[in-house]
């Protein structure tokens, strides 16, 4: 999968859960949560629908690594290789 349609993906999983919002504007190394004040709960269902979506396994201990644009798509990078 390439880096382009991962953030395609990204991109339209985050605006079903932040409607009001764009993500495709974040910044590579921008706090996506912070980015586009998603709470806890939506972040969580973010995490589940990508894992979902892309059929990666995102383990709890990982959360701290997707975190941005740029580290959430290089770890789905490394995980469907």
């Amino acid at each position: 999968m390439s880096e382009e349609e991962i953030k395609k993906t990204i991109f339209q999983l985050l605006k079903r859960i932040a409607p009001e919002t764009e993500p495709s504007e974040l910044m590579p190394e921008e706090n996506i949560r912070e980015a586009l004040n998603i709470d806890s709960f939506d972040a969580l269902q973010f995490i589940v629908a990508i894992s979902e979506k892309l059929k990666v396994e995102i383990p709890e201990e990982d959360y701290g690594k997707t975190t941005n644009l740029k580290s959430l798509v290089s770890y789905i990078q490394n995980k469907t290789k």
